[in-house]
């Protein structure tokens, strides 16, 4: 067996892996309430052109997100957040730019921005880039984000604030401070399915602005129903129908589905 050399294997390439997550979950179709490749669930102001204009003018800055995490991976995990809020903003204005100030990807910036960052940091560290390390990596990065940015708030400002005072929801935050583990919990051996296990169990706080804590359980309870009934492409062209209808979108399980798809690649 001469001639044969054992080779380490290749680190995923974390920032590819948010681009392509981006791409999978927009061309997924049907997908209730959401903008795919039929229509636009239920958002006037989004189709499929403007989130293809969206995702070119986000993701440059994934390799920025994983190029600060090397050059700060020895600085103190507590100090992470601070260093990458500026990246974070600056790809925000990116997708403003390119939407004329439609927010599109802000969820998925958040997210996969942070698994970027993480990636870079743990190579930085001279440690093994694995799915596992990299929630761990976020989860550290994140620790006291929720009690600090929506327990510590007495006047609630923002939407994330009113949702956390009335119903304790703590949103992506508190998804990225457990290290996405509710991204990590819903297995499928489709993305469909995958989305549907989410919308199941995710308090999405984009169904609470839209529909109050009445459509959060509306579309939770119409997932787990089609679940347990069994579904397929023509159900969630009814569900699609029946969101739009109440004006509802469940763009925060969208944004876990990103998420999901690159750690289960990974």
């Amino acid at each position: 067996m001469t001639g044969l050399l054992a080779t380490k294997p290749r680190a995923a390439d974390v920032p590819a892996l948010a681009e392509a997550a981006l791409w999978h979950e927009l061309n997924l179709t049907p997908k209730p309430g959401l903008v795919d490749r039929a229509n636009s669930g239920s958002h006037r102001d989004m189709d499929y052109a403007l989130f293809t204009r969206s995702i070119a003018a986000i993701t440059p800055w994934f390799r920025r997100f994983e190029a600060a995490g090397f050059a700060y991976a020895h600085f103190p995990v507590s100090e992470q957040l601070r260093r990458l809020r500026p990246f974070g903003i600056a790809c925000e204005q990116a997708m403003l730019a390119a939407t004329n100030g439609v927010n599109t990807h802000k969820g998925g910036i958040f997210a996969l921005g942070l698994l970027c960052f993480a990636a870079g940091r743990l190579r930085g560290q001279a440690r093994r880039l694995s799915a596992d390390a990299l929630c761990q990596a976020v989860s550290e990065m994140c620790r006291g984000m929720v009690q600090r940015e929506l327990a510590g708030k007495s006047v609630a400002t923002t939407a994330g604030e009113r949702q956390f005072q009335q119903y304790g929801l703590t949103g992506a935050r508190g998804e990225a401070e457990s290290g996405f583990a509710m991204a990590r919990s819903v297995p499928g051996v489709s993305l469909h399915e995958r989305l549907l296990r989410l919308m199941a169990v995710n308090p999405d706080s984009n169904l609470v602005s839209r529909g109050g804590i009445e459509g959060l359980h509306y579309v939770q309870r119409y997932a787990q129903r089609l679940l347990k009934e069994g579904w397929d492409l023509a159900a969630l062209e009814a569900m699609n129908r029946a969101l739009v209808e109440r004006n509802l979108s469940p763009g925060g399980s969208a944004d876990l589905l990103s998420v999901a798809w690159v750690l289960g690649e990974i």
